[in-house]
């Protein structure tokens, strides 16, 4: 691949990924609450949900989403009602103040739990069909039909993971940092409100949406 053109891609991906999305703000939420090291399982999640859009984007899924009005707008459906189920339960969740930093990601052995995390990550990253047809309108514009093909796509998409990874765990891990301001109940009460508001906006936003 030519530097020039991956410079550019690195440049566009790298704007893209920065603005916080579901993702970015679960990412945060778990890095509050869970601490640093135990939200890097929504990370890699994350990361993983994006692998997943891609691969099924290089298979030809997305031009077909794009043509399909009735399969767009179940899986639109699909992954509102998921970020609106994960706003309420953020909105419900116990005023319980925040453990001080590090105690509960260096003392808990519990294995289920980072499994829920990572799950959470994976399916709010997988869950909005726009991902998958952004996917399938980016990588052509950069990849040389005249090269390998499939040389250039892992290039990207590898990539894309590495920056990925790298801006959700700043994500997470400022999360983390600033769960310390979280000691009383009334303030863990309003950021378990703001984030229940923003998933459930977040919602609304994509089952308004078009393509």
């Amino acid at each position: 691949m030519d530097l020039a053109v991956w410079l550019t891609y690195l440049g566009v991906i790298t704007a893209l990924i920065l603005f916080p999305g579901p993702v970015a703000l679960l990412c945060m939420s778990h890095g509050l609450r869970h601490g640093r090291r135990r939200a890097l399982a929504t990370v890699v999640g994350g990361a993983l949900s994006s692998l997943a859009l891609m691969a099924l984007s290089s298979l030809g899924l997305g031009a077909i989403l794009a043509t399909s009005e009735t399969a767009f707008v179940v899986l639109k459906a699909v992954g509102a009602a998921y970020l609106i189920y994960l706003g309420v339960q953020a909105w419900r969740a116990p005023a319980e103040p925040m453990a001080a930093p590090g105690t509960t990601e260096e003392t808990s052995t519990d294995l289920r739990a980072t499994r829920r995390l990572f799950a959470k990550g994976f399916t709010v990253g997988i869950s909005n069909p726009k991902d998958l047809l952004f996917f399938g309108a980016l990588f052509p514009n950069f990849i040389d039909l005249s090269q390998p093909q499939w040389s250039q796509f892992v290039i990207l998409a590898l990539t894309w993971l590495m920056v990925d990874l790298a801006t959700m765990t700043t994500y997470a891990s400022l999360g983390s940092t600033v769960s310390r301001w979280f000691g009383t109940s009334r303030r863990v009460r309003i950021f378990n409100r703001a984030t229940g508001g923003l998933f459930v906006a977040a919602g609304g936003a994509l089952a308004a949406s078009h393509r």
